[in-house]
């Protein structure tokens, strides 16, 4: 069993609250977490467990064992107003751990968000660090704490990083050696998983529209959101664009990224930018399957990125450093693919694929430098094996391997 990130996040949390909601998409290793504790276990996969609960969430709720673990909660998200009760009337920290593979408190079933009783922290699948035994390293309080001397770059091949990337974070798939077992688990996770919870969070008329729109987005991911150009090219209307795609963000399949603004300037792009939360899943959708095919694939660069997105969520909602994470985009395209944030520190982040870097690739890094008062770090994630510096003595700049993320 990995050591996961979450982990003592999840422990300090009980300790503090009487309910503690662990979300995140299927098979990212949430009911393994739990099983671990020393607690009650119902899972509302369970048909009868279900019924119950759905019949008298009051009652069944009381005549549970605390402390309990409720797994699979979006089936039933009713049983939270059993849930509050039980908490108003006897408050003892870590009495419930619930779980959902879907956003229950966005619902429209979940009548009670459960305010002032409940502490939410989202799982994700292994990062590269909890993979290789490092789940205590946070590149995101690194960067803030101890700024770029801070960050290791590990020995690596290049290949391995792009079969890393192929791979995604799905603990289960890492367990598969074969091209084709791969496959077939990537089409599994997709028809039996994300088909069964989009149908658990909203009404879905027609299944085979919706898997077309989900195999179309996916090249899209690192893209601006056009919901006309994905409404004429899925043949759907945008409301059902708009609603397709809010279902996927409550499955954790995507996530559509906010635009950074401030000041520094006017003319900033305000659309969103779409991505696959897994790299392997962006991969199987496109066909790619070794890193060959990657490295010839016209996806590569939007594959690196999506590897990249992942990464930086997972150390964000993990990390103790309180920072946001944007997009930056003008009307005159100068693009900067990620803006990470606390309080007027910055770093700004672009995606390279290629194993060398020159300055030209900073260009719209010292743009943006130049335009803002704050402090801005400047960093281009690329495939080779030194940080570098291309920075002067007023803007930090510098070139990180992928390799740190490892």
């Amino acid at each position: 069993m990995y050591k996961r990130s979450v982990d003592d996040i999840l422990k300090e949390a009980l300790q503090i609250s009487p309910v503690v909601l662990l979300s995140g998409a299927r098979q990212v290793g949430k009911s393994t977490l739990c099983l671990w504790l020393d607690q009650e276990y119902r899972v509302f996969d369970d048909l009868s467990q279900r019924e119950s609960a759905l019949i008298d969430a009051k009652g069944y709720i009381q005549s549970l064992p605390k402390p309990i673990t409720l797994d699979e909660i979006q089936k039933v998200p009713e049983v939270l107003e059993g849930v509050k009760m039980s908490v108003d009337k006897e408050r003892v920290n870590g009495r419930f751990l619930l779980t959902g593979s879907a956003n229950v408190l966005d619902m429209k079933r979940a009548k009670d968000t459960l305010a002032g009783r409940l502490i939410e922290i989202e799982m994700h699948p292994l990062s590269q660090k909890e993979i290789h035994d490092k789940a205590e390293e946070n590149i995101i309080d690194i960067l803030f704490g101890q700024g770029i001397s801070g960050l290791k770059a590990i020995d690596i091949s290049y290949l391995d990083i792009l079969s890393a990337i192929i791979n995604g974070g799905y603990p289960e798939i890492l367990k598969i050696d074969s091209i084709r077992g791969k496959s077939l688990w990537f089409n599994s996770y997709i028809s039996t998983y994300v088909e069964r919870d989009i149908r658990d969070v909203g009404e879905l008329r027609d299944i085979s529209a919706f898997i077309r729109f989900y195999n179309i987005i996916a090249p899209r991911s690192c893209g601006l959101i056009n919901k006309s150009s994905l409404a004429s090219d899925s043949n759907l209307s945008e409301a059902t664009i708009s609603n397709y795609l809010s279902m996927l963000e409550m499955i954790y399949q995507i996530s559509l990224l906010q635009p950074f603004s401030s000041n520094v300037s006017k003319r900033f792009i305000k659309s969103s930018k779409l991505y696959m939360r897994d790299s392997g899943v962006f991969c199987h959708l496109l066909g790619i399957t070794t890193a060959n095919d990657l490295i010839n694939s016209t996806h590569k660069g939007d594959a690196v990125e999506t590897f990249v997105y992942s990464e930086l969520l997972k150390h964000l909602s993990y990390s103790l450093t309180q920072a946001q994470i944007y997009h930056y985009r003008t009307n005159d395209k100068r693009e900067i693919d990620f803006i990470i944030q606390r309080a007027d520190k910055i770093f700004a982040i672009e995606i390279k694929s290629s194993q060398s870097i020159k300055k030209d690739a900073f260009k719209h890094i010292i743009d943006f430098q130049n335009k803002s008062d704050k402090e801005i770090v400047g960093i281009v994630f690329y495939g080779g094996d030194n940080i570098l510096s291309f920075g002067d003595e007023i803007n930090l700049r510098y070139a990180v391997p992928l390799s740190v993320f490892f």
